[in-house]
């Protein structure tokens, strides 16, 4: 069963000089129970997918198209600012942003933050209650109470994301986004935050999740399935294991080219890279994104986008499998 869907999404940012088209007719579906996984090298719209998957579209980023349907039915991108802040944000649907160690206000303890997002959801809630719940949240992923009477700077790196994770979780929505929550630490916190992010939903406090990140390694960790981006566009849906070591479309095979895996024939593979560099998406090239770095490249891959065709288990965007 879909807990959330995706359909033709655009999200564009609107600048003096022109459109950055920066992500283009996505369509995907999330399971409950799944976490998904989002790869692409940097600047292919993954974060900008997360901040409209999660209702946070602030200019100069528009929604284009597209819809994002829920459990329910309901469109999401439809619903008043009112009904986005009281019923999906937070409670349904919950990001947690890239950069998260730097995204908290650093004037105010963590107790006095955690109040004000609740009381978002809850203005009537009393205090004393939100802080019990948040209490019994953090200590859920391991975090000890006297971090709630703590400055966001006086916790370590580690401690800083997984209060982050708390914050983002503590209303249990069924949907958790979580954009590049391993950037910038060490691999032992890594390790951490990643078996904290599948304890959360072992444990039934978020049912399903989208990860977000640019690094392979990671995702083999964690996902049950991966969705690779390019300039903006899906180029290629499958299970994990089968995309990793079966690669169909030409980004991908470049990508994974450039991952080492810890793999009995690690000896045997020769790390190669993707020729050229990614458009400039305020001007696109034509037909399929990848063609002007593609070694398969066709007449056809310049005129007309690929359709999205089913492939060996995998969705492919690619005029080689259409």
């Amino acid at each position: 069963m879909s807990v959330l869907r995706a359909q033709n999404i655009k999200a564009y940012y609107k600048l003096l000089d022109g459109d950055v088209k920066a992500v283009e007719d996505v369509t995907f579906s999330l399971e409950a129970g799944e976490i998904l996984g989002i790869a692409g090298e940097s600047g292919c719209g993954k974060s900008t997918l997360a901040a409209t998957l999660s209702t946070v579209i602030l200019p100069p980023l528009k929604l284009i198209g597209g819809r994002l349907i829920i459990e329910d039915g309901k469109n999401i991108f439809e619903l008043q600012e009112r009904t986005l802040r009281r019923e999906i944000r937070g409670k349904y649907l919950a990001l947690i942003p890239q950069s998260a160690m730097n995204a908290l206000n650093p004037t105010k303890k963590i107790k006095h933050l955690v109040i004000d997002a609740i009381r978002t959801h809850q203005p009537r809630m009393p205090k004393e209650e939100i802080l019990k719940i948040s209490k019994k949240q953090f200590e859920e992923i391991g975090l000890p109470p006297r971090v709630l009477e703590s400055y966001f700077f006086e916790l370590s790196g580690g401690m800083k994301q997984r209060s982050v994770i708390a914050m983002s979780s503590l209303l249990n929505p069924k949907v958790l986004v979580a954009d590049e929550p391993t950037a910038a630490l060490d691999v032992s916190t890594q390790k951490i935050v990643l078996n904290l992010l599948v304890s959360l939903k072992e444990k039934g406090i978020v049912q399903s999740i989208i990860f977000i990140t640019h690094d392979i390694a990671v995702l083999r960790q964690i996902a049950d399935r991966i969705m690779v981006m390019y300039a903006g566009m899906i180029v290629e849906v499958g299970g994990i294991e089968d995309v990793v070591f079966k690669p169909l479309h030409p980004y991908t095979q470049g990508l994974i080219s450039t991952v080492i895996v810890p793999e009995p024939d690690i000896k045997e593979k020769v790390l190669t890279g993707i020729p050229g560099a990614p458009p400039n998406l305020k001007d696109p090239p034509p037909g399929c994104r990848f063609h002007p770095r593609c070694k398969f490249v066709m007449p056809e891959c310049k005129k007309k986008v690929p359709p999205l065709a089913p492939k060996n288990g995998k969705i492919v965007l690619c005029w080689l499998y259409a």
